[in-house]
């Protein structure tokens, strides 16, 4: 661990600050946005499922000019987006220009979430990678809680009409930062390598430390020679397809997303005013923190596999003690601590582990693309069940809170049954095995 290797490891993680700043933000604004815009139910699902749909395309779209102009050089273009949505969302003059802009917002997160973590994999040395990696997810839950506090203290100013435009507003600033620090990092030694800059990569990889350079090239290209095909491709790529589909998939039906977009909504339907919800939200925040730096110190000793499990086992019990609540109408002192635990049990498996396992199951030449097919199935997920979950909620409250619970309690035996090992293991060893 040296200056070099840990400022592209923070620079890398700095975009999932603002990516948990956008995905949280949004929860101190919905009544403000309603209240402006006379929106119904299906109206606000809309609103803030736009910028899942831009997350979507982000994360469809990246992986091509990431193998093709590196993560490093995309990220560049990715934190000018994040920038331009923030001073767009500030001034947005009507729904549509909200929505455009939120869009925008979307595309930023949709290519961080595929870039970033890809990046930092590529640079990272393989017993440590997971933790590194990891860093990622704990700078997105330091963006949803900062996303809280910003909105708690953004509220107590009482700037009426204008308080959910300075709450987007306020995410130019890390933009600012983000932008102004990917000067400062090389470009991946891998990507460099596949790219026949060899020269470059040597020396990249002397400024991250690395002890024998040369080495590590001679594995880089060991690795390519065993890679039969330029594109990802189903024939060759399955297992990892299939592994990535799946991880991504069970994050968004944990509930996860919806449950932080709507969280002041649940708290509301619950009985507590928005004051209350405010600080709770806080407190959420905090623990989602808290449990993700946990899971960072032991990734790389118990493994993904297993925490994956004992997530599983958690997040079930906790969001079905959420739905009693909502069915029966009775216990509601207890949802706080439910929901607690719920992000507690989430942030220890799911959230610190799915960055880190789709960044290490794909080729080199592959990685990025690889990375974008599962990060846009975790977006189209997110996008389809938060526009869903106001709708459903609005009949049976319950009712999608015993859905998470149930997908959780597959999960389990999914990832019992078909998920690998990957820690301490070199990417081009797990490129070539799956």
């Amino acid at each position: 661990m040296n200056a070099v290797l840990v400022r592209g490891v923070v620079v890398g993680a700095l975009s999932g600050l603002l990516f948990g700043f956008d995905t949280a933000v949004i929860a101190g604004t919905t009544e403000g946005i309603r209240q402006a815009y006379d929106l119904d139910a299906t109206s606000l699902g809309i609103t803030v499922s736009s910028a899942l749909w831009g997350t979507l395309a982000g994360a469809l779209f990246a992986g091509v000019p990431g193998d093709r102009y590196g993560a490093r050089n995309s990220l560049i273009l990715i934190a000018i987006l994040y920038l331009a949505s923030a001073i767009g969302c500030l001034f947005a003059w009507n729904w549509s220009a909200l929505i455009f802009f939120r869009v925008l917002a979307g595309l930023a997160v949709g290519a961080s979430s595929v870039l970033a973590p890809v990046y930092i994999a590529e640079i990272a040395p393989a017993e440590r990678r997971g933790m590194l990696v990891g860093t990622f997810q704990l700078n997105i839950v330091i963006g949803i809680l900062v996303a809280y506090l910003s909105n708690a203290f953004v509220a107590s100013l009482a700037l009426g009409a204008l308080d959910w435009h300075v709450k987007f507003g306020v995410t130019g600033l890390p933009a600012l930062l983000l932008f102004a620090m990917m000067f400062t990092i090389p470009a991946s030694p891998r990507w460099l390598a596949a790219k026949g800059r060899t020269k470059e990569a040597r020396l990249v990889l002397t400024a991250l430390g690395t002890a024998d350079p040369d080495g590590e090239l001679a594995g880089y290209r060991r690795g390519n020679e065993l890679t039969t095909t330029p594109r990802l491709s189903w024939t060759r790529h399955r297992r990892p397809i299939l592994l990535a589909f799946a991880i991504a998939g069970f994050n968004q039906l944990s509930g996860i997303n919806a449950i932080l977009y709507y969280l002041n909504d649940i708290f509301a339907a619950a009985g507590f005013d928005s004051v209350s919800a405010d600080r709770q939200s806080i407190a959420i925040g905090a623990c989602n923190l808290f449990f993700t730096a946990l899971a960072l110190t032991v990734i790389d000793r118990f493994g993904r596999r297993t925490l994956l499990l004992i997530g599983s086992v958690g997040v079930t019990l906790a969001l079905g003690g959420v739905a009693a609540i909502f069915m029966t109408g009775q216990h509601r002192e207890l949802l706080l601590w439910l929901l607690i635990a719920f992000i507690a049990f989430f942030a220890f498996s799911q959230g610190a582990v799915i960055w880190v396992y789709i960044s290490e199951i794909f080729p080199t030449d592959v990685r990025a693309r690889g990375q974008s097919l599962g990060s846009s199935t975790h977006w189209f997920m997110d996008a389809i069940i938060a526009t869903a979950f106001p709708l459903v909620a609005q009949h049976m409250r319950g009712l999608p809170f015993i859905f998470f619970a149930a997908c959780m309690a597959l999960q389990f035996v999914v990832v019992l049954a078909f998920f690998p090992e990957t820690k301490r293991r070199s990417l081009e060893a797990l490129g070539s095995d799956l």
